[in-house]
């Protein structure tokens, strides 16, 4: 039997965006019960032949990503709040870029720029060595996690939040059902996991420990070439470097789930998974059936547009 059709897919409010080829399916749950969809084309970055190729291919994608991910989340926030307007409520060219700047400023302060000054700050306690040491970066990748792991537990709290991922799960577990080739209803779907190793959450772990391993590496190798005199400039230059970085180290984090994706049922990528998985128990909740119906009507929508 052939292979189902690959998908992927996005939780947002009150609903699931499922992805499959070179379109998308958004489906809400209006107040009224209603399930409404909408299919539009996938907005990509990769059709220049170059920048589809591995280790390259990565940054575009994760661009891409939030743009359509953006997009399908003021969409859903509109028909959630049920309130008429149908196109006023769209976001233009600038208010998209000025969102994406924002999210992106905001990932990165939180994740790149504040755990560094919290390692300056135990090199300044006498618990680390200078920027060129192990012992600073060891600081600064057990910082990171301790944030990344803090903000999902803190934001899980949250009443509109624990909705979203209880459609993170039921986007999981319709996609489970969809591979294994079942029948897509809440009575075959409502038993697999909601937890999958293709989940933007184990991505974003991904992205953490191959920054960690890469900068424990290329930071010093690179103040070889150049250090500046003044310690706030030295480490507002290192700063940037790591800004920098996250280009090379999203495209081999990408590289690294779809590999795992792709042999999920291989020991080594199971274990490589793992990580992933448990954090998944935290971005995911599991879904009543209700849910599941709407993640089903976004997946047989991207998969048969003509159809909807």
């Amino acid at each position: 039997m052939a292979a189902p059709q690959a998908v992927g897919g996005q939780a947002v409010i009150e609903g699931v965006m499922m992805r499959a080829k070179d379109k998308l399916a958004i489906a809400i749950r209006k107040p009224d019960g209603e399930i409404v969809t909408e299919i539009r084309p996938w907005f990509t970055m990769v059709r220049h032949p170059l920048l589809k190729k591995p280790f390259l291919r990565g940054f575009p994608v994760l661009m891409e990503t939030m743009v359509n991910g953006i997009k399908a989340l003021n969409f859903s926030a509109m028909q959630a709040a049920d309130d008429g307007d149908e196109d006023g409520g769209e976001l233009t060219s600038w208010h998209l870029l000025l969102t994406m700047v924002l999210a992106l400023g905001a990932a990165l302060g939180l994740f790149v720029v504040l755990p560094h000054f919290l390692s300056v700050g135990m090199e300044y306690l006498g618990w680390a060595g200078d920027v060129d040491s192990l012992s600073f970066h060891a600081w600064d990748g057990a910082i990171k996690m301790f944030v990344f792991v803090s903000y999902i537990l803190a934001i899980s709290y949250i009443p509109d939040i624990r909705r979203v991922f209880q459609y993170h799960g039921a986007e999981h577990k319709v996609i489970w059902t969809w591979e294994e080739g079942r029948e897509l209803s809440p009575d075959s779907t409502r038993f697999y996991s909601r937890l999958h190793p293709r989940c933007g959450t184990a991505f974003l772990l991904f992205v953490l420990v191959v920054s960690i391993l890469l900068y424990a590496v290329l930071v010093p190798y690179l103040l070889t070439f150049f250090t500046p005199e003044n310690f706030i400039v030295k480490h507002l230059y290192i700063v940037g470097m790591k800004l920098i970085l996250m280009v090379p180290v999203s495209c081999v984090a990408y590289e690294m789930i779809k590999f795992a994706g792709k042999y999920s049922k291989n020991s080594l990528c199971k274990l490589m998974c793992w990580p992933g998985l448990m954090m998944q128990m935290l971005t995911t909740k599991e879904p009543d059936d209700s849910q599941l119906e709407v993640a089903i009507a976004a997946l047989k929508c991207a998969v048969n547009p003509e159809e909807c």
